[in-house]
């Protein structure tokens, strides 16, 4: 479904950056820590300017306190326009919101359960098909 979105969005001309969670604050936390040779802030201008940010596979990273604290400043940020740009966020986890606020702190449960609307979808893994 994510990617049936950001296919239609990017064909309109916006802008989309799809990443899973744990790549996704790896990235932040090794341009924190100098780990990483890209241009200044370039990692925080694509993910607060972004027209969508996909994060994928909420729940497999693991978790630290500055992954937290990372994790909460994009949602955040993005929730509260704070780029001054209108910006979208879908976040896919197989974690159910009681899971969410176990797993994190509950600012960053709170933001998710009042900020976004929040889908459950049913069926078979496409990936244990075989006949795909």
């Amino acid at each position: 479904m994510s990617n049936c979105i950001a296919k239609e969005l990017l064909k309109s001309g916006k802008t989309v950056l799809y990443q899973t969670a744990p790549i996704l604050l790896e990235s932040v936390i090794d341009y924190k820590l100098n780990k990483t040779k890209m241009s200044t802030n370039f990692i925080y201008d694509s993910i607060f300017n972004v027209d969508l940010l996909i994060i994928d596979d909420l729940g497999t990273e693991s978790l630290n306190s500055m992954k937290l604290s990372e994790l909460f400043t994009i949602i955040n940020t993005r929730i509260l326009n704070l780029n001054h740009k209108i910006t979208k966020t879908i976040i896919s986890t197989n974690l159910n919101i009681k899971e969410i606020f176990n797993s994190y702190e509950e600012r960053i449960g709170s933001r998710i359960a009042g900020y976004y609307d929040i889908y459950y979808f049913f069926g078979d893994d496409l990936r244990f098909n075989k006949s795909i």
